[in-house]
């Protein structure tokens, strides 16, 4: 089966439940609680991806793991994963429900990159004047790269603006050597 339509119909139905069940906010934590584990370990990884070790010894570590920290109903569905063997795509699963909850919620998904440190109250004007524009609540998150030089990039969901010097310059860098290959032809 293919992988994406594994993470698609496992996410979508523990959405369904969640919707079902009114606890999708709580939920929304959870996931992003063990994606968030996904993302920082490297262990983690490994259990799941790890066929030496056997099904029912990953089902009680990830209990182990989330116990106390995630909602059981979140403990309980990782359980069934990791017993139909699908344990590899659980940072799938949460990525796709937290696309589905986004969607619900009208929320945009925004990352601003710039090259030096933006302060806490521009982000929080930059989010305000984002979500007037988009009409939907917009959670941004920013981070620094030097090698952009200055400006910024924003990437909103699939589409990035690109107002960064360093594309500015590759572009100015393009054109002239467009232009002096026209004048040498």
């Amino acid at each position: 089966m293919d992988q994406s339509a594994i993470t698609v119909r496992y996410a979508k139905a523990f959405f369904s439940t969640a919707k079902e069940k009114n606890q999708l906010t709580k939920l929304k934590t959870d996931i992003e609680t063990v994606l968030e584990v996904c993302k920082t370990s490297a262990d983690f990884i490994l259990l799941l991806e790890s066929p030496v070790v056997k099904t029912s010894k990953k089902a009680a570590l990830i209990k182990q793991i989330f116990s106390g920290s995630i909602n059981e109903l979140t403990l309980n569905f990782l359980t069934l994963i990791v017993q139909n063997k699908r344990e590899v795509h659980i940072p799938g699963i949460c990525r796709n429900f937290l696309d589905l909850t986004r969607k619900d919620q009208n929320i945009k998904s925004a990352i601003l990159t710039t090259a030096s440190e933006v302060s806490a109250s521009t982000l929080g004007k930059m989010k305000e004047l984002l979500g007037k524009e988009l009409n939907a609540e917009v959670e941004l998150s920013a981070q620094v790269k030097p090698e952009i030089i200055g400006g910024l990039v924003l990437r909103l969901d699939d589409n990035q603006y690109d107002a960064s010097v360093a594309t500015q310059l590759k572009k100015i860098k393009q054109n002239l050597l467009e232009t002096e290959l026209k004048s040498i032809q």
